[in-house]
């Protein structure tokens, strides 16, 4: 017979989980907002996907395995895939580098939350609305003066 976890230990992972979804949500909306190929659904089913693994493998191999770095290894490989799915490349230019990009970052963040790295995973979200939402200006003067720019 299955046992239940306890009641504390399910709020707890709920919890986890909404916080991971709500700290990606501002990433995927910027995304959105400029039409990119991922946004307001894809990053924050990254994150809670990417805290949801952290937390099984934490119930399943206990906080302290060396299995953990495994764990940790198929994430960062798994969410690069899914990053690289997010880059074209026309020609001689790439483009959706940021975005795939910001996905690996947000597959971090729900990895952080899933471990209780609340610090790391808030930094991570706000460092990575930031870059995509402050550096448009930065990006549109270089197109102005006729440089080469990355279309993400």
């Amino acid at each position: 017979m299955m046992m239940m976890p306890p009641l504390w230990e399910t709020l707890s992972h709920i919890v986890s989980l909404a916080l991971a979804y709500a700290l990606a949500l501002p990433v995927g909306w910027d995304r959105e907002k400029d039409e990119r190929s991922a946004g307001i659904r894809t990053f924050p089913l990254v994150a809670i996907a990417s805290c949801g693994f952290v937390l099984v493998g934490i119930a399943i191999l206990g906080r302290t395995s060396p299995a953990q770095a495994r764990l940790l290894e198929g994430l960062i490989t798994g969410v690069g895939f899914i990053g690289g799915g997010a880059i074209l490349k026309h020609g001689g230019k790439a483009s959706g580098t940021a975005t795939a990009a910001s996905l690996w970052a947000t597959g971090a963040l729900g990895a952080a939350v899933g471990y209780g790295l609340y610090d790391i995973a808030a930094v991570l979200s706000l460092t990575t609305f930031l870059t995509l939402h402050c550096s448009r200006p930065l990006k549109r003067a270089s197109e102005d003066r006729g440089e080469p720019v990355d279309r993400q």
